[in-house]
């Protein structure tokens, strides 16, 4: 499953932290951040609880870039 998300981050290397901190996350089978839109787009693995998963998204993005924000 994919589901977009739209973030808040204030530079292009903040973005990349996010993508890299999404894609470290179980349940996370693929994330792209796009700056330039301010979207993060998450492929889901198989089984995985987008919900809850996103929840520890935020958490590993904010532990990289704590201003940067996830809308959900």
């Amino acid at each position: 499953m994919k589901k977009s998300y739209k973030i808040e981050v204030d530079c292009a290397n903040c973005a990349n932290l996010m993508e890299e901190a999404a894609k470290k996350t179980a349940g996370v089978k693929d994330a792209v951040v796009n700056f330039m839109t301010l979207k993060m787009n998450v492929e889901f693995a198989e089984g995985a609880d987008p919900k809850a998963v996103m929840q520890d998204v935020l958490k590993n993005c904010k532990a990289v870039e704590e201003d940067c924000e996830i809308f959900l």
